[in-house]
């Protein structure tokens, strides 16, 4: 081929990387996500989810080369980076770029932690891989831009970019070349999927898993290329590449440009949540905090209130409807999506975390009450990354507003935080401090076996 395919030119710009050293401040923040990572994995063992993950993933298995995150149980590579990306999103508490709107880590870390197992990788691996597969799917979902609509908008980017992103991580653990990343690429391609149906409708829990098929699948292609098959090269630009047959179109001078660009580090925009609920809803929970401030300084009382107008735009309308299955959710994964839900939910509890957010809450009478007043209104821009969100509440004859709220993501001491909550929820407190600072130097461990303790 006399022109390098699109994917064979990302590898080896990736690749180029990494030999010459990653900065500090990404293997820094790379470190700190993969604590992130961890510590919710751990707590989400504490879910009905997780022992369902298990047992699906062991049937027909016995043993393997490759641990579970918080247990001795062993699995093959491909099965066990699907059971700890499970884990790491069940709790719809993982990092995520906004504007590409993706988790990247979730994917990229369980491939890698399953591969390390099966080769005996170094935790310097490890960290390299995640920061170069968090690197992929950002730029590739930064190059979409999702909104409410058009290409990408009906599809979890997280699950279609992170078979891409799982099979460059797991490739640069085992030290492979461009020529076997390429060929896994291609592999990793045929097997991606990612329809949205799940987020969109309600009722399903296996939304809280998505992100699980694509570490599964790129550690499979990895596996699949190391005896000898290759992939395609075309995979992205071909004339059934990922552009064409899940994009539209074929990739633009400016869409390559974007992802060839030798000098960015879209990970750096990954950020770690504060709160333990899908992304789309974390303005609206601020806004609220911000409007249960404002009601207590002017002395009103929460149950006076008649009517609560919150402001969505085209994607996170797609959270409310149909309003009275929103207002009512039947599973946690349903509340966790749900605005309406969520914004009655903030308003009541005024706190957000896993000791208030569970299944519990979904019987409460009070937050049924809440979510019973809230009316939907389609009234902001819908542009790539979220608006700030705005809530109006009229309580008697008053009528309250909430200042503008955005999202925000955790500073490194809210992590240290959530991951000291993430360790007490899953019974491992005592667990924390050393875990944690092991995790901060993860590329100095000649190997990976410590973090599934």
């Amino acid at each position: 081929m006399s022109t390098p395919s699109l994917g064979r030119e990302l590898v080896r710009l990736l690749l180029r990387r990494q030999r010459e050293g990653l900065p500090a401040s990404v293997l820094a923040k790379a470190r700190l996500h993969i604590a992130d990572a961890v510590g919710m994995a751990l707590a989400a063992h504490r879910t009905p989810l997780a022992a369902q993950v298990l047992e699906a993933m062991a049937a027909g298995v016995d043993g393997g080369a490759c641990r579970v995150l918080g247990t001795a149980r062993r699995m093959p590579p491909a099965q066990a980076a699907f059971a700890n990306a499970a884990l790491m999103h069940i709790l719809d508490f993982d990092d995520i770029h906004d504007r590409a709107r993706l988790h990247p880590t979730t994917v990229t870390l369980a491939a890698s932690l399953a591969t390390a197992s099966w080769c005996d990788a170094s935790g310097q691996r490890v960290v390299e891989a995640v920061a170069l597969g968090d690197e992929l799917m950002c730029r590739l979902g930064v190059m979409v831009s999702p909104s409410g609509e058009g290409p990408g908008s009906d599809w979890f980017l997280t699950q279609l970019f992170g078979y891409l992103g799982a099979a460059l991580a797991a490739g640069i653990v085992r030290g492979d070349g461009e020529d076997a990343i390429v060929a896994s690429l291609g592999l990793a391609y045929m097997q991606a999927a990612g329809g949205k149906q799940a987020g969109f409708g309600t009722g399903s829990t296996a939304r809280a898993i998505y992100p699980a098929f694509a570490a599964m699948g790129g550690v499979q292609a990895g596996l699949i290329c190391a005896a000898g098959i290759d992939g395609p090269e075309l995979s992205l630009d071909g004339a059934a590449g990922l552009f064409r047959i899940y994009l539209g179109s074929a990739p633009t001078a400016a869409q390559r440009a974007l992802l060839l660009d030798p000098d960015a580090w879209h990970f750096e925009q990954v950020e770690i949540k504060p709160w333990p609920s899908c992304r789309l809803s974390h303005p609206y929970v601020a806004a609220a905090l911000a409007l249960r401030e404002r009601m207590a300084d002017a002395g009103l009382a929460l149950d006076r209130a008649s009517r609560i107008e919150v402001g969505v735009n085209a994607s996170a309308a797609k959270l409310c409807r149909p309003i009275d299955d929103r207002r009512r959710p039947a599973t946690l994964q349903d509340a966790k999506y749900s605005i309406p839900w969520m914004v009655a939910f903030t308003l009541s509890r005024g706190t957000v975390d896993l000791a208030t957010l569970n299944d519990r809450a979904l019987a409460a009478q009070d937050i049924h009450a809440l979510a019973d007043r809230v009316e939907i209104v389609e009234n902001l821009p819908d542009n790539p990354g979220h608006p700030p969100a705005e809530i109006r509440m009229r309580v008697d004859d008053r009528v309250l507003q909430s200042p503008p709220a955005h999202s925000f993501g955790a500073s490194p001491e809210q992590a240290r935080r959530k991951f000291d909550g993430c360790l007490a929820e899953a019974g491992r407190a005592a667990a924390a401090p050393v875990l944690w600072q092991r995790l901060l130097a993860l590329d100095a461990e000649a190997g990976v076996d410590f973090v599934y303790t």
